[in-house]
C-alpha cells in the first residue's frame, strides 16, 4: 500500500509543519510506503517566478482591455492596483529571482538587502493574487476570494479556476505525479481554516480527474468541524472520508481497510459515505508512546523561505496548564497532558542535526512545562549546546532567572509567551493563573539572560472595560525593555473554548450564527457589559497606530524569522531590540506579520 500525504497552502513557507513529518515517520516505521509533499511551499515556488509573475502581467493587462463587470477577478480589482501591476510589474519580476535567493541565505539578515528581499517577494504576492481578486495570498496569510466556513460557496469555489488560484496549480504541480504513483490513499492534512480551500480543491480535483485513490482529509481544523461534516453531505462529492483526533493508527487502519478490500466500520475516528448514509464511527483516543524522530525526507528543507533550516519537534502532547477559557485546546474532548521523555527529545534533536544538518529547532507545544526546559537545558549545555531552540512557556513562577539562564546556556534562543491580559481580573476571570508581577518577573529576567521575548495579548474578553485595556497597555510600555516582539489582537470566541462552551459563565449574551455559515469555527457576539467586538478592534489598530516603525522588520515576518534573527543576534554578541523602540520597520508594516 502507498499512501500520498499532502499539506495544502496555506502556512508561512518559512519552514515545514510538523504534521506530515509525524504521520510519515509513524507509518515508514510499519512498513507503509510514504509520499509527502509540502504544497505550501511549491505553490509560493511557483508563484515566486519571473515567468509566473510575467503570465499573472499579462492576464491582468489583458483583463483592462476587455473588462467583465465581474465582482472577481483583474476587472473587480483596485484599478490602481491593477495600473501599478501592468506598469511596473515587469520590475518586480525582473528582481524575484535575486529576493528568493537573498531570503534563504544569511544575506537576509543584513538591513538594506533583507528589506529589499521581502519588499519585492510582497509585491510579487500581490500581482499573483490579483488575477483572482478579492483573494489575497501572503507570506503569513491567505485570504480566500469567498467564505470557507460556508460549505455552499466553498464547494463551488473549489470547481471554478476564475476563483481559484490553486486548482491551475494543483494541476500542474502534482496532479501529474498522483497519476503516476497511484497511492491506494491520498490525505490532506488540514490545520487552518486558510487551508480549507486549498485542501478541498487537492480533494477536488482528485476526484474530478477519476483518479482510483481513496481521499481523506484530517488535522486540528477537520476535528474542529467533526460535529458540522457529517451534517453537509456534500462534502463527500469532493472526498471519501475524514479523520479526526489522533490520526496516525487511524490513517493505518484505513490504508490497511483500502489495501484489503474492507468496509471502514472498524477504521476508528473516521467520518465517510456509504452510499446515501454518512457513517461517524466511534472515536479512540490512544496513548502516546515512544515516537520515532519526524522524518522530513522528501521535503527540499533548503527551499524554505528562511535564512537557514528551522525544524520543528515536540516535547509534549496538550496542555499542562489546560484551563484557559479562551481556549480550545483539546477541541472540546477530554484530552490529558503527556510529556515525552527529555532524554528521547534530545537525542530527536540530534538526529535531525545529525541527517539533516539543522541547528535551529522550533517546539510547536502548545507550552513546555518547566521541569522539561530544565531537563532540556541542562542535557544541552553537557553537549556543548550545539543547537538552537525557541518553544512557547508560560509566564509563572516556576520559570526563575536561574532557569531562565540556564536555558540560554543550554541554547534557548526565543520564549512565546501568552501575556494574554495585565489586568488582573481579566487574567482571573481567563482562568490564566498567572499575576502581572509574575508576568513582568519573568520577562525580565528572560530578557537578562539573552533570551527574545514574543508576547502575545488581546483586547476584548468578555467584560473588559476600556480601563482594563489599558491595563495592558500600561504593562506592555512599562516593561518595553523586556519584549522584543509582540502579537496584539482581539479576543476571538472559537468553537469549543469555555466561553463558547458556557457562555453565560463569561457574560455572553448571545453567540450569533450567521446563515450559510455551517462550517464556522469562530462567532461573533454580543456580552452584556464592557467592550464588544468592535470596540477591542479599535483598540488594537490603536496600538498598532503608535508603533514605531522598524527599519529591520523583516526579520519579524514569522516566528522562524524571529528566531533566526535572534540566533545570529546572540552568536555575534548583539543586543536584542526592543519592541518599542525606533529603528526596526514594525512588522505589520508591509509585510502582514
Amino acid at each position: 500500500m502507498k499512501v500520498m500525504l499532502l499539506f495544502p497552502p496555506h502556512w508561512t513557507p518559512a519552514m515545514p509543519h510538523l504534521a506530515l513529518p509525524t504521520l510519515t515517520a509513524f507509518l515508514r516505521e510499519r512498513g507503509v510506503e510514504v509520499v509527502q509533499r509540502d504544497l505550501n511551499l511549491e505553490v509560493f515556488e511557483a508563484l515566486l517566478t519571473r515567468r509566473h509573475l510575467e503570465q499573472s502581467i499579462a492576464r491582468l493587462g489583458e483583463g483592462q482591455r476587455t473588462g467583465s463587470g465581474s465582482r472577481v477577478g483583474p476587472a473587480s480589482a483596485p484599478p490602481e492596483r491593477v495600473d501599478w501591476a501592468v506598469s511596473r510589474g515587469s520590475e518586480v519580476a525582473a528582481r524575484i529571482d535575486n529576493a528568493v535567493s537573498v531570503i534563504r541565505s544569511p544575506a537576509f539578515l543584513d538591513g538594506p538587502r533583507g528589506v529589499q528581499a521581502l519588499l519585492t517577494i510582497a509585491e510579487a504576492l500581490e500581482i499573483a493574487s490579483l488575477p483572482f481578486y478579492p483573494a489575497s495570498l501572503e507570506l503569513t496569510r491567505y485570504v480566500p476570494p469567498v467564505a470557507v466556513d460556508s460549505s455552499r460557496a466553498l464547494l463551488q469555489a473549489v470547481r471554478q479556476p476564475r476563483l481559484n488560484m490553486f486548482r491551475d496549480l494543483f494541476d500542474a504541480l502534482v496532479m501529474p505525479d498522483i497519476a503516476r504513483e497511484q497511492p491506494g490513499v491520498v490525505g490532506i492534512s488540514i490545520c487552518t481554516m486558510d487551508q480549507m480551500l486549498a485542501g478541498m480543491t487537492l480533494a477536488h480535483l482528485i476526484k474530478e480527474r477519476g483518479l482510483s485513490c481513496h481521499v481523506t482529509v484530517g488535522g486540528p481544523h477537520i476535528t474542529m468541524l467533526r460535529e458540522q461534516i457529517p451534517r453537509v453531505r456534500a462534502l463527500f462529492d469532493v472526498m471519501d472520508s475524514a479523520i479526526v483526533f489522533d490520526g496516525a493508527e487511524p490513517l493505518l487502519r484505513l490504508a490497511e481497510a483500502v489495501e484489503g478490500g474492507r468496509g471502514l466500520c472498524a477504521v476508528p475516528n473516521l467520518i465517510y459515505r456509504d452510499g446515501a448514509r454518512v457513517h461517524v464511527n466511534p472515536v479512540k483516543t490512544y496513548a502516546p508512546e515512544p515516537a520515532p524522530a519526524p522524518d522530513f525526507d522528501g521535503l527540499p528543507l533548503g527551499q524554505y523561505l528562511v535564512p537557514c533550516p528551522v525544524l520543528p519537534l515536540a516535547t509534549s502532547r496538550g496542555c499542562y496548564h489546560g484551563r484557559c477559557a479562551f481556549c480550545n485546546v483539546g477541541y472540546g474532548a477530554p484530552v490529558g497532558y503527556h510529556r515525552f521523555p527529555t532524554e528521547a527529545v534530545v537525542e530527536q534533536m540530534l538526529a535531525l542535526h545529525r541527517r539533516y544538518g539543522v541547528r535551529h529547532i522550533f517546539f510547536a507545544d502548545e507550552v513546555i512545562a518547566p521541569h522539561t526546559l530544565r531537563e532540556l537545558s541542562e542535557t544541552l549545555e553537557g553537549l556543548g549546546s550545539p543547537l538552537h531552540w525557541c518553544g512557547c512557556a508560560r509566564l509563572e513562577r516556576a520559570l526563575t532567572g536561574e532557569l531562565l539562564s540556564r536555558m540560554a546556556a543550554g541554547g534557548c534562543r526565543m520564549l512565546l509567551f501568552g501575556l494574554e491580559s495585565a489586568s488582573r481580573p481579566i487574567v482571573q476571570r481567563m482562568g490564566k493563573g498567572t499575576t502581572p508581577e509574575e508576568a513582568s518577573r519573568v520577562l525580565r529576567e528572560s530578557a537578562q539572560a539573552g533570551i527574545w521575548n514574543h508576547v502575545f495579548f488581546f483586547f476584548g474578553f468578555p467584560g473588559e472595560t476600556l480601563d482594563e485595556a489599558q491595563e495592558t497597555v500600561n504593562f506592555v510600555f512599562a516593561n518595553r525593555d523586556a519584549i522584543h516582539s509582540a502579537s496584539p489582537g482581539a479576543f476571538l470566541l472559537e468553537r469549543y473554548a469555555p466561553v463558547h462552551r458556557s457562555p453565560a459563565s463569561f457574560g455572553v449574551t448571545r453567540i450569533i450564527d450567521i446563515p450559510g455559515r455551517d462550517l464556522a469555527i469562530h462567532f461573533d457576539y454580543e456580552v452584556a457589559a464592557g467592550m464588544g467586538e468592535d470596540m477591542a478592534e479599535l483598540v488594537v489598530q490603536r496600538l498598532l497606530d503608535v508603533l514605531p516603525v522598524k527599519e529591520l522588520g523583516h526579520c519579524y515576518v514569522s516566528d522562524a524569522h524571529r528566531f533566526t534573527y535572534a540566533s545570529d543576534l546572540y552568536e555575534r554578541r548583539q543586543p536584542m531590540p526592543v519592541w518599542l523602540a525606533s529603528g526596526a520597520r514594525r512588522e505589520e508594516d508591509s509585510f502582514g506579520g
